[in-house]
């Protein structure tokens, strides 16, 4: 037990250091794209920790074109990346072995149906903050998180992390104001919830 806390530990400062194999795949990743020159973005969890919310996490997010997904696979699958299974729109990078879930550009989060929130081209919502890594803008990562928490109730990390990207930007209550109407309302209710704190 003791050996597995402390290799989780390990794992854990690795990835707060910036050297953990997810690092290294997000620049593999951002090498492979830039080669084919295709536009894409960070989103999910390590976008959260670009934007300041510390959190370890299992994967990477990517917002890409599914057509330009088909290109960098043709290109790439097989040499140094693998297909989670056959079809799957995911795939693995093999020599970090780090799972890459793709965000489809006009497909929607959350429970995947219809909704004034869909996932953007990234050219339009890309902020490249380290290492030449584009990430998702903080609003449109708060849109993201807001509509797939409201629409996919076994996803309630996303909820947390908006609340955790409210304390750590010190978002004011009014950015609501920034953001699509239909979650505009679920934003100031994780607002209010960022507002309190654990110590008693």
């Amino acid at each position: 037990m003791t050996e597995s806390i402390s290799k989780v530990a390990e794992r854990a400062g690795q990835f707060f250091r910036g050297k953990s194999p997810i690092h290294q795949a997000m620049l593999r990743l951002t090498k492979a794209l830039g080669e084919l020159k295709i536009p894409f973005a960070i989103a999910g969890a390590m976008a959260s920790n670009a934007h300041g919310h510390r959190r370890t996490t299992a994967d990477i997010n990517i917002l890409i074109r599914a057509e330009e997904l088909e290109k960098f696979k043709t290109h790439y699958i097989g040499r140094g990346w693998i297909n989670k299974f056959e079809g799957s729109k995911n795939f693995r990078d093999a020599v970090c072995a780090v799972d890459i879930d793709a965000l489809l550009v006009g497909g929607y989060p959350g429970d995947g149906l219809p909704k004034p929130v869909s996932f953007p081209e990234p050219e339009q919502v890309s902020e490249v903050k380290e290492d030449g890594i584009p990430f998702v803008s903080l609003k449109t990562l708060l849109e993201l998180k807001l509509a797939s928490g409201m629409t996919a109730p076994h996803r309630p990390r996303d909820l947390d992390d908006v609340i955790q990207l409210v304390r750590a930007n010190s978002l004011p209550k009014d950015f609501a104001d920034k953001l699509e109407p239909y979650v505009a309302e679920k934003f100031c209710e994780m607002w209010q919830a960022a507002q309190i704190s654990d110590e008693h």
